[in-house]
């Protein structure tokens, strides 16, 4: 593994004979985890057993029971793909902050390890932890091909100007994972056997918000999406990526966002595929390029979730038409149940709430109307944000965030002015019917209903 994958977020004392502690957070997976890889290798450095440790927090940032039951399946199965390699799995619940500190203490752990997040709450979290404990404490960059804090030692303004650092980093890092081997030191503590209905029963979730039937939690399901996409979409993904009416995406975003699969995983399989070399580099765009950018966006703004986050340009120009007449103005519950004059937003809002997941360029479509249909800018960016992490599996998650702050200008640039959203770029019905078949993707939503 290259090293600079690493970094420390605490020093401490390694006198303690107790085990490796791999706080799973981000990547809910067991197989190409290069922070568990590093874990593992401290323990059997140290001959010391490894245990990985999952804090489940009752209430995360508008998240679902939809979003819940998929990961703790997911977690089902991390937990019996562990126990085959002699590494236990223990599930705590209540805040990070309280109970990795306690778990700690408590075993006598030397090390603790971590995987990365660029979102506030995590890092106030770890710096909570970091506090607390006494053992070294290291962060690893798994979900990124390139570690964040590497790929740029800033907030980038545009796709534009990160392109060629990413691109510039990632032969350092796009390696082969090395395979976890079965752990020769076993934690002598006497567990229990996870209660995951009881687990369930700690959730605090106000939204009855059901999961979906279509898509298939955990590790095994998200390779076997990974592998239908290469075998029957990859060649097609330049042309047909952006047509809502095609079923030409991978579906593979909500794996991503659990960490059920490995980004650097999904590249390593397409640069193996026999696609063409455009259809490769065009995937790559999205998995590498934009994916990525979203992290260094909400790395390195710690106001990425809010229009305090935007450019100066794009605050300035809202500012400018934020009390402009609206032809239409809808309130969060009209929204939120598709009840909009545009068959096309209401069909893309439907999508999301049977589905779990939106089209892509639909996705954009609907921050620009929600933007265009709300009172403010700052309530269409609430609203927007709300939805977005209410319904979307992949909601909260660094991909939404800045795909919604760029229906408002990050990421952009200035374009014609115009009523209610200023210089910010403007997307229309009008616009969307003259590109796809936008009539057969409404005929799709619809189809929907019965088996989301």
């Amino acid at each position: 593994m290259n090293p600079n994958r690493v970094r420390l977020l605490k020093g401490g004392e390694e006198e303690s004979q107790g085990p490796v502690v791999y706080w799973m957070s981000r990547d809910q997976r067991m197989h190409d985890n290069w922070a568990l890889l590093f874990a593992q290798e401290l323990a059997i450095r140290r001959k010391a057993p490894l245990v990985v440790i999952f804090c489940l927090v009752p209430h995360f940032l508008d998240a679902t029971m939809r979003q819940y039951l998929f990961m703790i399946a997911g977690l089902q199965e991390v937990e019996k793909r562990l126990a085959a390699e002699n590494i236990p799995l223990v599930v705590v619940t209540g805040s990070p902050e309280m109970e990795i500190p306690t778990f700690v203490r408590s075993n006598d752990v030397g090390v603790l390890v971590s995987d990365f997040t660029p979102l506030r709450m995590n890092r106030n979290w770890k710096a909570g932890i970091a506090e607390k404990i006494e053992c070294p404490f290291y962060e690893v960059d798994t979900h990124n091909i390139v570690p964040c804090w590497l790929a740029s030692p800033k907030q980038e303004y545009a796709a534009r100007t990160f392109r060629p650092k990413i691109t510039r980093a990632v032969p350092d890092f796009l390696e082969e994972f090395t395979p976890l081997r079965r752990h020769p030191h076993e934690w002598q503590e006497s567990l229990k056997t996870i209660d995951w209905r009881y687990a369930v029963r700690t959730l605090r979730v106000d939204e009855p918000v059901s999961a979906v039937k279509w898509l298939e939690p955990g590790e095994t399901a998200a390779y076997q999406v990974l592998q239908q996409f290469l075998e029957h979409k990859l060649g097609a993904y330049p042309e047909q990526r952006n047509d809502p009416s095609k079923d030409a995406l991978s579906n593979l975003s909500p794996y991503l966002h659990f960490g059920q699969i490995a980004a650097q995983r999904v590249a390593l399989e397409v640069n193996r595929s026999e696609a063409p070399r455009h259809a490769r580099e065009t995937f790559f765009e999205e998995l590498i390029v934009r994916r990525e950018l979203a992290e260094n966006y909400c790395y390195y703004n710690l106001a990425c979730d809010s229009l305090d986050g935007l450019p100066e340009w794009a605050r300035k120009t809202l500012q400018e038409h934020a009390e402009d007449p609206r032809e239409y103005l809808y309130t969060r519950a009209e929204l939120e149940h598709a009840e909009t004059h545009d068959r096309y937003w209401n069909a893309a809002q439907m999508e999301m709430v049977r589905c779990g997941k939106m089209h892509g360029y639909l996705r954009m479509y609907w921050g620009k109307k929600i933007l265009e249909w709300s009172s403010t800018p700052e309530a269409a960016f609430t609203t927007a944000l709300f939805l977005n992490d209410t319904y979307e599996l992949d909601g909260r998650d660094p991909n939404g965030i800045t795909g919604i702050a760029w229906c408002f200008g990050t990421h952009d640039r200035p374009w014609q002015e115009r009523a209610i959203v200023g210089k910010v770029r403007y997307m229309s019905a009008a616009g969307l019917k003259r590109k796809f078949d936008m009539d057969a993707y409404v005929q799709k939503v619809e189809r929907l209903r019965d088996n989301a």
